[in-house]
């Protein structure tokens, strides 16, 4: 009878410890599914170095940690080249910074003064290095923004044609460098409103020149996001993903690290919301997606994260993972 008992204690306290292990596992598995990473499948999403420039210095490998937490595998990278100097690192470093985290860059934003027809030569020399940097890396799109709209020689519709021939030029470079290039729309430029978009698209070949979206600056800019999406599906070279509402800054507003903003910036700032906390209809802009079975970069260029980059890049990988790879991915 003592042995049964002990027999008994034995294996209630292995059932004990398998019920134990089976809940322990059960949990962890629970908290890995509700922080999935993107899949990264045919969409790919990247974020823009850009957001960095809003709160105070990191070093660039901080950049990366949080794109490979967050499974935003693409940078975008801004002011280029002048940001390997701000981040003191070599293109050798940068290879291999992003060679240890899986990471890519995804493309370059190019702007330059298109409209002027004495420095289209430049332009166009600017813009093959920059696409010779980025074949260095795998990369093969041009995002490329048009001039302020504030210049005073840039307000006529000969500067505006000649943008657009100067787009054309690069769309000509990049179709020889197996790469694509697409505008990139922008409040204070010169493609802010929808028929200044229309009018571009227009007036460059479809062939050699596309479109790379953003759809904050559509939405705050007058457009309708989803309808923009669908007019130029077959032109779309890559996209930027971000949530808006023009919302008023409250007195006083700076920047996340201190910097008293003009006005102008402070509002748009203000307006720029985290996926799924504005008002953009994003899940219609990833149905045009899958309509079209697009495969490429989508980047998610926050110029606003109020409780800072990680956070922000967490909370718009939840909603990728939650509510547009059901849709698609």
């Amino acid at each position: 009878m003592l042995g049964l008992n002990r027999r008994l204690r034995v294996y209630n306290s292995q059932a004990t410890m398998r019920r134990r292990s089976f809940l322990g596992s059960l949990s962890a598995s629970l908290i890995a599914a509700s922080h999935r990473l993107p899949a990264n499948r045919n969409v790919k999403w990247a974020v823009s170095a850009n957001l960095w420039n809003h709160f105070n210095p990191v070093a660039f490998t901080d950049i990366l940690d949080v794109m490979r937490d967050t499974g935003f595998i693409g940078i975008r990278i801004t002011q280029f080249p002048g940001i390997l100097q701000k981040y003191q690192i070599t293109t050798t470093q940068l290879e291999a910074e992003l060679s240890k985290r899986n990471l890519q860059i995804a493309t370059i934003s190019f702007g330059g003064p298109t409209h002027d027809p004495a420095q289209q030569t430049k332009v166009l020399d600017d813009a093959g290095k920059a696409m010779d940097f980025l074949a260095s890396f795998g990369a093969n799109r041009l995002v490329v923004f048009s001039p302020s709209r504030r210049l005073p020689e840039a307000q006529s519709d000969t500067a505006f044609r000649t943008m657009c021939q100067t787009f054309n030029r690069i769309g000509e470079l990049a179709v020889e460098k197996g790469f694509r290039a697409g505008l990139h729309n922008h409040l204070g430029q010169m493609c802010e409103k929808p028929e200044e978009i229309d009018h571009c698209m227009n007036l460059t070949d479809s062939k050699l020149f596309g479109f790379s979206p953003d759809t904050a600056h559509l939405h705050l800019g007058g457009s309708n996001v989803v309808e923009m999406f669908q007019k130029y599906k077959s032109r779309l070279v890559m996209m930027d993903y971000k949530d808006a509402t023009w919302t008023t800054p409250p007195a006083g507003f700076t920047d996340s690290n201190g910097k008293v903003v003009e006005p102008e910036v402070a509002k748009f700032l203000s307006s720029i919301y985290d996926l799924g906390d504005g008002e953009i209809d994003l899940p219609g802009c990833h149905r045009v997606l899958k309509e079209i079975g697009y495969q490429g970069w989508n980047c998610v260029d926050l110029d606003a994260a109020r409780r800072g980059p990680r956070a922000s890049y967490e909370r718009c990988g939840n909603y990728v993972v939650n509510t547009l790879e059901p849709i698609y991915s």
